[in-house]
């Protein structure tokens, strides 16, 4: 597979964090501070098209927000990159999200990604002003709604899956991750996701983080029922996941003929432009 497409990748260092009770530290050891390292990056590992989102993951919001700015930089100084703006589901976050929102119209800018990683949850009243501004402003703009999915806690796909079904007939959702974990993929692959397709919800999702089962599971899924080829894209979630884990597991799975091409390419630039 020589064309590729990284519907899903970070840019921008954050500060080190105790994280579960430890010392300090910066586990996300191939991030890059800057657009040039993101295009160097891009150049190696031959990506025609990526989607470049602040990096996150420390409990500072205001670390993410700070590079909303660096991730529409990229998106402006090069054709083959499309940029998500950080948002956050708090209401404590609303004067955050003014100055990320004001930026939605910007050149180059194809997604808001937000996630309950940072707290908040999607029946938390908190966070319920936030949650339809960010959905609705999507769809206004025909953006995309990246949202991180994985198990357990407000980010299990039980949750996630509730805003699949209160915004998903007008706004497009990126479900990160193909629901997270093995029960994320059980219940998604098992028949929630092609349901929500055939019922003409506006959902994709990508096989980063996915255990090694899962592309092929989900392969004979779409093959059996037959919707769903043009709803998975390929992502690395670099720096927290890898080009070459990543690839070769959905590689492995589409083999070299037009699902491999809608997975790799095609998926990304129906969604992405």
């Amino acid at each position: 597979m020589e064309r590729t497409h990284d519907a899903h990748r970070h840019i921008g260092v954050l500060p080190s964090y105790p994280f579960y009770g430890g010392p300090p530290i910066s586990p996300d050891t191939t991030a890059v501070a800057s657009v040039e390292e993101l295009i160097a990056d891009l150049d190696e590992h031959r990506i025609e098209r990526t989607l470049v989102l602040p990096n996150y993951g420390v409990p500072d919001p205001q670390a993410s927000f700070d590079l909303n700015p660096l991730a529409l930089e990229a998106a402006q100084r090069d054709d083959r990159v499309r940029c998500g703006l950080w948002v956050s589901p708090k209401a404590s976050d609303a004067l955050r999200n003014d100055a990320a929102l004001a930026l939605v119209a910007e050149a180059g800018v194809a997604a808001l990604k937000t996630s309950f990683l940072l707290g908040g949850s999607v029946d938390d009243p908190d966070c319920a002003e936030q949650l339809d501004r960010i959905f609705t402003t999507a769809a206004d703009h025909d953006l995309v709604v990246h949202v991180h999915t994985s198990p357990g806690g407000a980010s299990d796909i039980d949750a996630i899956g509730t805003l699949v079904e209160r915004y998903g007939d007008a706004t497009k959702i990126h479900l990160v991750h193909l629901g997270g974990g093995m029960s994320g993929h059980m219940k998604l692959i098992g028949g929630r996701f092609f349901d929500w397709v055939e019922s003409g919800k506006q959902v994709w999702t990508d096989t980063s983080w996915t255990i090694g089962f899962a592309p092929a599971w989900l392969v004979a899924e779409i093959e059996r029922r037959g919707v769903g080829h043009d709803r998975v894209l390929f992502a690395t979630d670099t720096p927290w996941g890898d080009y070459a884990g990543e690839h070769a597991r959905l590689a492995a799975a589409a083999g070299d003929g037009s699902l491999a091409r809608a997975f790799f390419t095609e998926n990304f630039e129906s969604l992405y432009g």
